[in-house]
């Protein structure tokens, strides 16, 4: 099901957790993650917070959902960070305009596994603070 990804336990207060998105040093640089620290990927397909990863696409690189707001961590342009709906009905975080997804292969935090890979049609990315990708190739 959608939004298993990341869920954790809820905070005591009661309220929503926000989606995080932060920043992390790896050996590509400074790339956006999630409040867990697992990076954070753009597909190259994607048009203006649009996302095209629906089906199998969505099972290897699962969209980051947010069920309420989001919340920039350091470094991080709170005026950058949006969301927009899924055709699921989910609602996706997106950074500079662009849909935010994890990668399947990615084990642990601090991975980038998915860096450059050329699937479902076009080319994936971790995304730059300034939310350009951080082109490897």
């Amino acid at each position: 099901g959608a939004g298993t990804y990341g869920a954790g336990p809820a905070p005591s207060s009661g309220a929503s957790m926000a989606a995080v998105v932060d920043l992390r040093s790896s050996k590509l640089g400074q790339t956006l993650v999630d409040g867990q620290g697992r990076t954070l990927y753009l597909f190259e397909a994607d048009t203006a917070g649009n996302s095209t990863c629906q089906g199998a696409c969505a099972s290897a690189w699962p969209p980051y959902l947010s069920n309420s707001a989001t919340r920039p961590g350091n470094g991080v342009s709170g005026a950058l960070l949006d969301s927009s709906p899924r055709d699921d009905g989910a609602t996706q975080v997106t950074y500079h305009g662009h849909p935010l997804y994890y990668y399947a292969g990615d084990s642990r935090p601090g991975d980038g596994v998915g860096q450059g890979l050329n699937q479902f049609g076009a080319k994936w990315y971790v995304v730059a603070a300034s939310g350009d990708k951080i082109d490897t190739d």
